[in-house]
């Protein structure tokens, strides 16, 4: 089933010798359970898709569903920004952006109280356990690793238990090894959550872990996007 589907999303700025097509007809769907890829250079249009799936910047024109849900018609939102994203969503960026005077149980934590957790503290140990960072629960920010900083924010993502995930270069600030190592989290996340995982990324070290690759050049999804990572 799919948790994720977009049909012909377009995103357009500006107008007349200054319109950029950041999106030209996207269509993308992300099964449950499954781990994908976002690939190409600078500019081409990843992080604009990502933003449109997340509902952080809607797209001109197309179709966003949520599960069975239609939650954007063309261009335009059927329901709360909201309560859409705490029923349905899950954030990770490059930065782990924890807040600062908070340990990290605390960081999940509130999170969990945000999206209706009914024992918010009793989840935020569970789900930093599950990312083996549970030993760091009392740690400030300042003193956990990149790596540990990541699994944190990753944590605080699935406080909702979210069926889409999305990630904007996750590990851009990581060493090889934490970044193979959070992108492997990716794909816990997506098997053991059954969640939809999407994932900025220009780290074609780590591509093995995916289930599929889509690349974009100039706001497009490339004819050869769809790929296994057998090709590869």
């Amino acid at each position: 089933m799919d948790a994720l589907r977009a049909e012909h999303l377009e995103k357009h700025y500006g107008q007349g010798d200054t319109l950029v097509r950041a999106l030209q007809d996207v269509s993308l769907r992300v099964a449950r359970g499954s781990v994908v890829a976002l690939l190409g250079p600078s500019g081409a249009g990843k992080s604009t898709l990502v933003k449109a799936l997340g509902l952080v910047s809607l797209p001109n024109a197309g179709r966003i569903w949520f599960g069975d849900q239609l939650v954007v018609d063309n261009g335009r939102l059927l329901a709360s920004v909201q309560e859409l994203r705490r029923a349905h969503l899950g954030f990770v960026f490059q930065r782990s952006n924890l807040v600062p005077f908070l340990t990290a149980r605390q960081n999940v934590e509130i999170a969990c109280e945000i999206g209706g957790t009914s024992n918010p503290k009793k989840r935020a140990l569970e789900l930093l356990d599950w990312l083996e960072v549970g030993h760091r629960a009392s740690s400030m920010p300042d003193t956990l690793s990149g790596g540990e900083q990541q699994r944190v924010a990753i944590a605080r993502a699935l406080a909702n238990h979210p069926k889409i995930v999305l990630a904007d270069e996750p590990t851009a600030a990581l060493d090889k090894v934490r970044g193979r190592a959070v992108m492997e989290l990716f794909r816990k996340v997506a098997r053991e959550q059954d969640a939809a995982v999407v994932v900025v990324t220009h780290d074609h070290r780590t591509l093995d872990i995916f289930d599929e690759l889509h690349e974009m050049e100039d706001g497009r999804l490339s004819p050869t996007a769809l790929a296994t990572v057998a090709a590869h």
